[in-house]
């Protein structure tokens, strides 16, 4: 995977810049030959240390030049990296790490890392100071075996770790031309944080394959700034999640004349955004549909753009099917869940160490991704909501019973429930319902000591009774329809 992201590129074009991190004082830069370099010479450093092919690395890494050198020189060298939030806290990386197994961990400065720590720590300086060394050998092998893992929240309430094979890049280029329309000229600006997918792919590694420029916010820059950066570094392509357009537009975007198009994923997009962002600036969005284990596998592009009201088309080179409860593909304008064929290289391996909740994905040779759609006559495929409880926030699917297990810990909570609600048109946050007499000030608190940023509730609201079923079962859906009226998030939270 990290020769096919890096080599062709780099034997190209060795002196083009790769990757700036930008911000408003300027940007780091770096070159293909010295991101090769740095790549190739982390894998030796980690090799040095005495791992061996297969074993697992933990990254403790925000917005930094080190993590996409850590990320492709593990992989470089045979090793497992796994990406995890810089925001994470101490108890969940404490779990996510029992989940792992690593034999090492990178950490970056004042990073959260698992307690008691399960292998030895390595800083972020020391790793990128094995640039220097002699490049490690290629790892060359089985296509099938295990490459990276990134951890995501599914219906059991706790993280998983899907583990993805290194032809995973090959599901990769059925997205530069089925989605992102990238070439060899562009300037990639992702909006993202590093550890999550639709950063790692869209924002790194398929503008490195192609031989574009990648550009990626520095830790700490708000939304707000994007449009700046985007007309200061010639940004002609955009990808960022829907609620980032929304703070970007509500701060006023510039004249941004090289910009060719954005590109949205991680929730639907409303189409009234979309009106806007297209009148601000003159330029298309094209959304694409996908999920960690996946990745995007429906989506429209600048070459077929999505019909009206659609997600858009499944993308070339994919095997998709809108199947009914019996397992069966339904009949075209019919509601299902999508599946993707087993075949497809782009799919997980599975949740590491727990092969009965990868064996509950399938139906026979078909992966139940769990979002519902529906193929129109065209073929375009029509979004229409979860077939489970998982809630999105900011483009982050999140559990809801790992919310409430940790809230459910908090003095005074009572019964507690959280669930998605829409606090106005088109922006849905996580809202959590309680029937103790808790103060609201506590409830903050205790979220921000056990749950990263994004899993966080954006408001509270007390009830004497949370609403359950004839057998005592809780009904998350009933919940938003107990507010006396819309609550509003904190100012400045998405």
């Amino acid at each position: 995977m990290a020769r096919h992201v890096l080599e062709a590129s780099c034997a190209r074009v060795p002196d083009q810049t790769a990757l700036q991190i930008v911000c408003a004082d300027g940007a780091e830069s770096w070159s293909y030959a010295r991101l090769m370099a740095a790549v190739r010479g982390c894998g030796a450093g980690l090799l040095a240390r005495g791992l061996v092919p297969g074993d697992r690395v933990l990254m403790r890494l925000g917005n930094e030049v080190a993590f996409p050198v850590l990320f492709l020189g593990a992989i470089a060298a045979g090793l497992v990296p796994v990406p995890t939030s810089a925001a994470l806290t101490g108890p969940e990386i404490t779990r996510m790490a029992a989940v792992v197994g690593p034999a090492l961990i990178v950490a970056g400065d004042s990073v959260a890392l698992p307690d008691p720590l399960p292998c030895a720590v390595v800083a972020a300086s020391e790793m990128l100071g094995w640039q220097d060394l002699a490049p490690c050998e290629w790892d060359m092998g089985d296509p099938d075996r295990l490459a990276y893992a990134v951890f995501t929240s599914g219906t059991s309430g706790r993280a998983q770790a899907v583990g993805h094979a290194h032809r995973a890049i090959w599901a990769r280029g059925m997205m530069h031309h089925g989605w992102e329309g990238i070439g060899v000229a562009d300037r990639v600006l992702h909006a993202g944080a590093f550890n999550w997918t639709y950063t790692l792919g869209t924002g790194l590694m398929d503008p490195w394959t192609v031989g574009a420029v990648a550009l990626i916010p520095a830790a700490g820059v708000e939304a707000t700034a994007l449009p700046g950066l985007l007309q200061r570094f010639e940004a002609t392509v955009f990808a960022a999640a829907p609620g980032v357009y929304r703070q970007m537009l509500r701060a006023g975007v510039p004249p941004l004349p090289k910009l060719r198009h954005g590109l949205s994923a991680g929730e639907a997009m409303p189409d009234g955004l979309r009106a806007e962002w297209r009148a601000a600036t003159g330029c298309a969005v094209h959304e694409a549909l996908g999920m960690t284990e996946v990745s995007t596998y429906v989506s429209g592009s600048p070459d077929r753009p999505a019909l009206p009201g659609t997600a858009g088309w499944v993308q070339p080179g994919r095997r998709v099917a809108v199947m009914g409860d019996d397992g069966a593909p339904v009949r075209r304008g019919e509601t299902g869940v999508l599946a993707v064929h087993r075949g497809d290289p782009g799919l997980m391996l599975g949740y590491l160490g727990d092969a009965a909740m990868t064996a509950a994905r399938y139906r026979g040779d078909w992966f139940v991704t769990g979002d519902l759609a529906v193929m129109t006559a065209e073929g375009a495929i029509r979004y229409a909501g979860r077939a489970d409880d998982l809630m999105n926030a900011g483009g982050f699917r999140v559990s809801p019973q790992e919310v409430e297990a940790v809230m459910a810990t908090c003095p005074g909570i009572g019964d507690v429930a959280v669930t998605e609600v829409e606090v106005r048109a088109g922006v849905r946050v996580i809202g959590c319902f309680f029937s103790g007499h808790a103060e609201v000030a506590a409830l903050e608190a205790h979220a921000a000591a056990g749950l990263a940023r994004w899993k966080q509730p954006r408001f509270y609201h007390r009830l004497d009774a949370l609403p359950r079923s004839a057998n005592n079962k809780l009904n998350r859906r009933a919940l938003a329809a107990l507010m006396p009226s819309r609550p509003k998030p904190e100012e400045g939270k998405p």
